[in-house]
């Protein structure tokens, strides 16, 4: 029993200390974007939330984190990137899916599964929060409401 609850210690301890990982993914627009770089402003939260436009539940997350994110902001120094793990066969749903919700995300392509292969994502919605390049909060899957409790959270931040 002791090791076992020094097992989830550690891993615990890993995941909150694991990094965002060095890697480029595209844009809506094309342009690359580095994982490393454009997403270090010091004590800025960043909330990467991985979905597919296949997944009911991933487009319901980021239906209400767009609707909350500008009163978040008024609170927080926050940024939200929807990460698209669409492969290339349903990749082109994502630009017109993303214009008609009208969200307002930086949308990331990850079409070869790089960064979610990275995460150890196994299904979206997935939700990692990331302050100081450091991975400090995971959240999966999405229920209504979640979104509330990941606010809570990133506050204490």
């Amino acid at each position: 029993m002791k090791n076992l609850y020094f097992l989830a210690l550690l891993i615990g301890f890993n995941l909150s200390a694991q990094e965002l990982p060095n890697l480029n993914l595209l844009n809506l627009e094309g342009k690359s974007v580095s994982l490393k770089n454009d997403f270090m402003e010091k004590d800025k939260i960043y909330v990467f939330s991985f979905w597919a436009t296949w997944c009911g539940p991933c487009i319901n997350e980021l239906e209400e984190m767009n609707e909350l994110q500008e009163e978040w902001k008024k609170e927080i120094n926050i940024e939200i990137i929807a990460v698209s793990i669409d492969d290339s066969r349903t990749q082109k749903r994502v630009k017109p899916l993303v214009k008609g919700k009208e969200w307002n995300y930086n949308v990331l392509l990850d079409t070869n599964q790089d960064f979610k292969r990275a995460m150890s994502i196994v299904n979206p919605p997935y939700t990692i929060v990331v302050k100081n390049g450091k991975i400090v909060h995971i959240q999966n899957g999405y229920v209504p409401g979640n979104e509330k409790d990941l606010y809570e959270k990133i506050k204490t931040l």
